[in-house]
């Protein structure tokens, strides 16, 4: 018999009729816990249709006695036996017909080394035959991203499921076993749970002996009526996981001072060698710390955030001209578009080789200085455009990862997992959305459409990367708010599942992870072990405008989500930069160039489960981040002695009088946000002031390095400052 047919003939035996140790009812759901062999299973069926799931936890030993335990939880008990102690519960949410949180902990008496452990979940057909189960996992945890597996079990009708592992709450296990949670959970129907990573080989990773170390936290959610079609399918997965959220325990956020961090950027890039370099005229930029040959992207990207940054200040940065300046030397006029390279690029570089995103992102910064009034921007890219749409045309909107820029010959047409870019059209798309602005030409408009509907029917295998996700989402939205077609909205929906698909919803402690925040980060590509600045501050920026645009008709989970990922991505960014990393923290081989801790550029790469930072390299492309990051999260206010910071996107700021304004909050409902008062003069002169709608002076929460005061307040609400 194999591993499989016994592990599903034992979850079959946990649906026998015969006495249950324990039994419980929550809504729809009948739930009984029965010990078969040396594990506890607790079923979960609908009244009157045996079958349905069973969820296991690993006793270890044959010999073991249950005791009932008291408590407000459905069941909990506790299992002894010679090898120590468990204490189980299985929790109820009244919030929902059907959610179910499972704990287990474990005390060893001795130091205990365990060699194998189960997976937990396993779905069971009609009648509880263990081999009829019909159903399909939909999407489930990729490498080290969110612990989830999200499915639908068809027969028994049982719905639509969410398992969800609280990465979190094991992280003293992994530390202890020396493990890491790389596809712990979603084996192969019907083994649908979590599988403990364990070091078989190694007895010194055991369990620590009298402590008590929690081994599993499942949280089950369970939608009685499965949505199947794409765009409902992604709004399910993203309400359901957006309803586990809530119930999770959030890590801390803290204050960043991304002004500071700007200006330190700015200076290097003004200065430092290692980032700079001079062809001809102009000065272009090394994408890695003193490495690589310039690049449009590169430039671009910077350029933009450099804009940004001098409409922030109210005052050009002497900075923007000299990067914009040089734009036209990547120009080709015969194919009529930008290349990546310059034309005297080294021999060791595929001058014809480009990167379908590298030929539309750089369009998107040039659009978005257009739309800001740079006359020689509007020009280079209405000069590039057509060609856009030519490479969109010659490949029906379906992008290979590379390919040969003037002749379309394709280089490398799919990843490793036989995907080309699929969200390349979400890019394109947005960049479609620009030149339509810009010019009011309906073919644009046309062809923005043709890209979104071309990705239909990709469902969570949408994202290749992260920030043209999020940027396909964005231009969605805006196809909504110009067309009037809700299909858009709901697409958006799916360009976003496929997105927080990827995500790392659990904070990790492993190696030298504790010593930064990886929580709501996420992965670069689909099949990328680490998070990367780059797509994250990207896909920051987009989201802003996805939030500016959807307003009030955003669903609620929608909404959690999304702003949640923008107000970690302020913290958690923060890490990217090797000053803020220990030194041993950082890689000492480096894929490009070098490491240097004096320079305010972040790394590439940061690794969940603990690996050295910054192995890809040390970006200048992305040093724009700390300007992005600032001219969102930081509010002046003319004349005022102080600046205004929040966590999450303030909307309607406005000047009510000399000495207050009123501003706007629209993040999720139920949470809280805070907002901080930066001094900008003599703060010891400052009395400043928060009321909410109401009148109500609010109290200051605690002050923080650098705050004047700060407040914790709804994150939905009208407020008026005053000073």
């Amino acid at each position: 018999m194999t591993a499989l047919s016994l592990a599903v003939r034992e979850a079959g035996d946990a649906f026998d009729r015969g006495a249950a140790f324990a039994k419980a009812r929550h809504g729809g759901i009948v739930l009984n816990a029965r010990k078969v062999g040396a594990d506890l299973w607790v079923s979960f069926e609908r009244k009157g249709e045996q079958g349905g799931l069973a969820l296991r936890v690993a006793l270890l030993s044959d010999d073991v006695e249950l005791t009932r335990a008291d408590g407000d939880a459905l069941i909990a008990f506790e299992v002894t036996s010679a090898l120590g102690r468990h204490r189980i519960t299985v929790e109820a949410d009244d919030s929902e017909e059907a959610m179910f949180v499972l704990t287990a902990s474990f005390r060893p008496r001795d130091t205990l080394h365990i060699p194998f452990l189960p997976r937990d979940l396993i779905a069971i057909g009609p009648n509880g035959r263990p081999d009829k189960p019909k159903g399909k996992i939909e999407a489930k945890q990729r490498r080290l991203n969110t612990g989830f597996c999200y499915f639908t079990l068809a027969e028994p009708d049982f719905g639509k499921v969410l398992y969800w592992q609280d990465l979190t709450a094991l992280n003293d296990y992994f530390l202890a076993t020396g493990t890491k949670p790389e596809n712990a959970v979603g084996g192969e129907w019907p083994e649908v749970g979590y599988r403990p990573p364990t070091n078989p080989d190694d007895p010194n990773s055991a369990l620590p002996a009298g402590r008590e170390t929690v081994i599993n936290r499942a949280y089950l959610l369970v939608r009685r009526f499965p949505e199947e079609k794409e765009t409902t399918s992604a709004w399910q997965f993203l309400d359901m996981m957006a309803a586990v959220y809530r119930r999770l325990d959030l890590p801390g956020w803290e204050y960043r001072d991304w002004i500071e961090r700007s200006n330190r950027t700015l200076r290097d890039l003004a200065t430092s060698p290692k980032a700079r370099v001079r062809h001809g005229k102009n000065v272009y930029y090394h994408p890695y710390t003193a490495t690589e040959y310039p690049d449009s992207m590169v430039q671009l990207s910077l350029g933009g955030a450099i804009h940004e940054w001098g409409r922030w200040e109210g005052r050009k940065s002497p900075l923007e001209r000299e990067v914009i300046k040089g734009l036209r030397g990547f120009y080709d006029p015969e194919l009529k578009t930008l290349r990546r390279y310059l034309p005297n690029v080294g021999d060791d570089k595929d001058a014809d080789a480009v990167d379908s995103w590298y030929l539309y992102h750089p369009l998107r910064n040039l659009a978005e200085l257009a739309i800001d009034g740079d006359g020689d921007a509007k020009a280079l890219f209405f000069d590039c455009i057509d060609y856009g749409i030519k490479a969109a045309h010659h490949f029906k909107y379906k992008w290979p990862i590379q390919y040969k820029i003037d002749t379309f010959e394709v280089i490398t047409a799919v990843a490793a997992d036989d995907r080309g870019q699929t969200d390349v059209g979400g890019m394109y798309a947005w960049v479609m959305l620009l030149a339509f602005e810009l010019s009011h030409d309906q073919r644009f408009l046309d062809e923005a459409r043709a890209a979104i509907d071309a990705a239909e029917g990709m469902r969570f295998n949408l994202n290749y990367q992260a920030n043209l996700t999020a940027w396909g989402a964005t231009a969605c939205i805006k196809l909504w708010r110009i067309t009037g077609d809700m299909h858009y909205l709901a697409q958006s929906y799916v360009y976003l599942a496929s997105f927080f698909h990827n995500c790392q919803i659990w904070d990790s402690e492993i190696g030298i992870a504790k010593n930064y925040h990886n929580f709501l980060g996420v992965t670069c590509l689909q099949d990328a072990p680490y998070m990367a600045v780059y797509e994250c501050f990207d896909s920051y920026a987009a989201f802003e405008r996805y939030l500016d645009f959807a307003g009030p008709d955003l669903i609620p989970s929608v909404k959690l989500l999304v702003d949640e990922y923008c107000r970690y991505a302020l913290d958690r960014a923060w890490f990217f930069y090797p000053d803020a990393l220990p030194k041993d923290g950082l890689a000492t081989e480096n894929r490009n160039g070098h490491i240097d801790r004096a320079l305010s550029f972040p790394v590439e790469d940061l690794y969940p489960d603990g690996q050295p930072a910054g192995q890809v390299g040390q970006e200048i492309y992305g040093a724009g981040a700390a300007m992005v990051f600032a001219t969102r999260a930081f509010h002046q206010i003319e004349g005022a002695p102080i600046m205004l910071h929040c966590d999450r996107f303030i909307r309607a700021l406005t000047r009510i009088d000399e000495h207050s304004v009123s501003f706007a909050l629209d993040g999720p409902a139920g949470l809280s946000t805070k907002v901080s008062l930066i001094a900008t003069k003599d703060r010891k002169k400052i009395v400043a002031r928060i009321r909410d709608a109401n009148g109500g002076v609010l109290a200051p929460a605690r002050d923080a390095p650098g705050v004047l005061c700060r407040f914790e307040v709804p994150a939905q609400g009208v407020y008026t400052l005053s000073w």
